[in-house]
């Protein structure tokens, strides 16, 4: 499950770079190792997200209900989404737009980023939690036990 943000990820920046008209260089592909790495890390750390909010709800001493999950899953994504946002629209971005000195090196290396952030974005924030919700593997931490 988290190895797929990497897959969502190479989709959007071979788009993106497409679009952009760059080809294959070794900056473009500096950027897709960051790229692949960021991905990751986001997958893990939505995972951690959803189980905090799980255990938050949990921690009211009320048996869980599907909707309970269901809303926890919600409630990690929202967490998650702010941060993400803000990496691409106050980071990223403006280096797409950048026209002086270097610039046309960094404009290769963020286009896999800023491409790929958007498709993983997406990616993470709805299916992780929809795999999670339907595989059962969002549960307590300190549930044991069989997955029910």
């Amino acid at each position: 499950m988290l190895i797929c943000p990497t897959l969502y990820a190479m989709t959007g920046g071979l788009i993106l770079q497409w679009l952009l008209g760059y080809n294959f260089s070794v900056a473009v592909w500096v950027g897709f190792i960051a790229l692949f790495g960021i991905a990751v890390e986001t997958g893990v750390v939505m995972v951690v997200y959803l189980h905090q909010a799980l255990d938050h709800r949990l921690a009211r001493g009320v048996p869980l209900k599907h909707e309970d999950i269901e809303e926890a899953a919600i409630e990690g994504g929202v967490q998650r989404l702010r941060p993400k946002l803000m990496t691409v629209c106050a980071v990223l971005v403006p280096i797409l737009w950048e026209s002086g000195i270097g610039s046309d090196v960094m404009k290769p290396i963020a286009t896999p980023i800023v491409g790929g952030m958007v498709t993983s974005t997406i990616h993470v924030l709805i299916l992780v939690k929809e795999r999670a919700l339907r595989h059962g593997t969002l549960r307590p931490a300190h549930q044991v036990g069989p997955q029910t």
